[in-house]
């Protein structure tokens, strides 16, 4: 393996070229252009990607909700233009919809006092940063990262990248538990949208599978302990039950009924409109690149960790339709980052989500899908993906 350079934390501030050493496994520093590092304590993570075009596929969510009901709308964002409210502090205020006892009130979200910090959120994610034994270590994994372009070369759609993206990764790594539940999953779906998807019991079996085996581990354990605290659910069943809903519910982004999942769209991917939506998994992108499906173009963005889990926001070709920005975890368990975005999801709805990972800040947009709704209007996952860090 090659040695990784340490990196030095600052706030991405304005356009420049300058040498930003590799992660873990990385060979030699890289130039990127566009951001340039201050020598100051970084505060806030600064957006490093857009937002990939996803949100086109994400509809208002008032398109979709009657302005005086809280249906599909509990814990939105607080909109003037609405008659009534469902968020955290319509109660304070004296301005709820009639039936938001009845719709939000399940969700444990009565009192403003419930709402979660931003502290708490960073004082959770370390903590479920520290529980991922299940990560890879740094000779499991040999990036080679290879050419960083700017931002504004993204729509290019030029190879910059001879060689592979992962040059090496200890696939024992495949065999733990959660690892292989979760690769078991990758083939379930088809990737083009507007084809319904129809499950086979031994494929709704290894939803539960998947589900079961990821509860077993401390991160899970952690994020559950926190959701409970916060009351957000009162057993862990319930949070099994919601986690299966809100991440394998099926919903349609094309025009078959059942023809998309926040998991298939955020871990395996999917092609809609001649461009890769989603696809924001490691495990996935090493498979399909050894399977010579994924061609890795470029990148725009190394994160600053100098052990897994990192980051990487990068330009691919997955079997003839090209990625703009996608970004990723590299190194982490299947756990590590279906908790992160489940915290995401749960926390921020629709917002970004500010974490702290290792002593560095890390953000996660997610978005809900708002045209169907589950239980007493609960949303569906649409997407949730990396968006901002410090270099």
């Amino acid at each position: 393996p090659l040695p990784s350079v340490a990196k030095k934390e600052g706030k991405l501030v304005s356009q420049e070229t300058v040498l930003v050493p590799g992660g873990p496994g990385r060979g030699s520093p890289s130039t990127l252009t566009g951001l340039i590092i201050a020598e100051e304590d970084p505060k806030e993570p600064e957006p490093f990607l857009e937002l990939e075009g996803e949100t086109e596929e994400v509809p208002a969510t008032n398109l979709y909700s009657a302005p005086d009901s809280c249906r599909g709308r509990c814990l939105e964002a607080f909109d003037k233009h609405h008659q009534c409210h469902c968020n955290a502090r319509c109660r304070d205020f004296g301005n709820c919809c009639e039936d938001f006892e009845s719709l939000c009130d399940h969700e444990g979200f009565s009192h403003s006092s419930d709402a979660i910090t931003k502290e708490e959120l960073q004082s959770i994610s370390e903590k479920i940063y520290r529980a991922d034994t299940n990560k890879a270590r740094k000779e499991d994994i040999i990036i080679n990262s290879q050419n960083c372009i700017s931002p504004s070369e993204t729509r290019d759609q030029v190879d910059h990248c001879p060689e592979p993206l992962f040059s090496y990764v200890n696939e024992e790594l495949f065999s733990k538990p959660t690892y292989a539940a979760f690769i078991n999953l990758l083939n379930n779906y088809q990737r083009a949208t507007g084809r319904g998807e129809h499950f086979s019991a031994q494929q709704l079996a290894e939803q539960d599978a998947f589900l079961r085996e990821v509860t077993k581990t401390a991160v899970m354990k952690e994020l559950y302990s926190f959701l409970r605290d916060q009351n957000r659910y009162s057993s862990e069943q319930e949070f099994v039950n919601d986690l299966k809903n809100m991440w394998f519910g099926l919903y349609s982004r094309g025009n078959d009924k059942g023809d998309s999942s926040g998991f298939e769209h955020v871990f395996s991917g999917e092609v809609k409109k001649g461009k890769v939506t989603g696809f924001h998994n490691w495990i996935r992108f090493y498979m399909q690149e050894k399977e010579g499906l994924v061609d890795y173009y470029s990148h725009i963005y190394d994160g600053p960790w100098d052990s897994y889990p990192d980051v990487l926001a990068m330009q691919f070709n997955w079997d003839g339709y090209y990625k703009e920005v996608g970004s990723a975890f590299i190194g982490s368990s299947p756990e590590f980052e279906f908790a992160l975005y489940s915290l995401c999801f749960i926390a921020r709805p629709g917002k970004m989500c500010q974490l702290s990972l290792g002593g560095y800040p890390l953000a996660i947009q997610t978005y809900t899908w708002d045209k169907s709704t589950y239980g007493n209007g609960k949303k569906y996952i649409a997407t949730a993906y990396v968006v901002s860090s410090t270099q």
